[in-house]
C-alpha cells in the first residue's frame, strides 16, 4: 500500500508544477508596487485579462501576449501556444520579470505565463489545468476531503 501512496504522490508532483499551488494570489497593483520583491519568484495574479494578441513565431510556433488588469494596474502576460480565453476574469500562474530581455527587444514587467485559468459564472475554471481531477484521485485510491 505504501508503494501505492509513493507512485500516487509522484504522479501529482509531476502534474503539478513546483511551487504552483503555493504562490499565494495577489494582484498585478502589489506586484508593481514592490517589483524587487516578486523578480524571478513564480506569482498567482488574479484580474482581467485584456488587449489579447495571438501570434505565431517565426519557427511557427504559436504564442500569444495579453493585459492583466485590477482596474489600476496592469501587467503584461506571456504564454506559449493558444489562449484559453479571449478576455475577462483569469487567474494566471508563471514568473514574474522585472525585466525580460529577447534577442530583439526588452519588456518590463512580464509574467511568463506556466498556466492561465479563465474564470467564468462564478469562477468556475474553464482555462487550461494541470491539476489532477477528483476521479484520478479516486481512482488512485487517494482520499480527499
Amino acid at each position: 500500500m505504501s508503494t501505492w501512496i509513493t507512485s500516487a504522490l509522484i504522479l501529482v508532483a509531476a502534474v503539478v508544477p513546483a511551487g504552483a499551488a503555493y504562490a499565494p494570489a495577489t494582484t498585478p497593483s502589489e506586484i508593481l508596487a514592490n517589483p524587487d520583491r516578486f523578480d524571478g519568484h513564480m506569482v498567482t495574479i488574479e484580474g482581467t485579462m485584456t488587449h489579447l494578441r495571438q501570434r505565431v513565431s517565426r519557427r511557427g510556433d504559436p504564442y500569444y501576449k495579453s493585459d492583466l488588469s485590477d482596474g489600476t494596474q496592469a501587467i503584461r502576460v506571456f504564454s506559449p501556444g493558444r489562449s484559453p480565453c479571449q478576455s475577462g476574469a483569469v487567474t494566471v500562474e508563471g514568473t514574474f520579470a522585472k525585466i525580460k530581455r529577447g534577442r530583439l527587444s526588452v519588456s518590463y514587467n512580464v509574467v511568463s505565463a506556466s498556466r492561465v485559468i479563465c474564470r467564468q459564472d462564478g469562477g468556475a475554471d474553464v482555462g487550461s489545468s494541470r491539476a489532477i481531477d477528483l476521479k484520478t484521485a479516486k481512482a488512485l485510491g487517494l482520499t480527499i476531503p
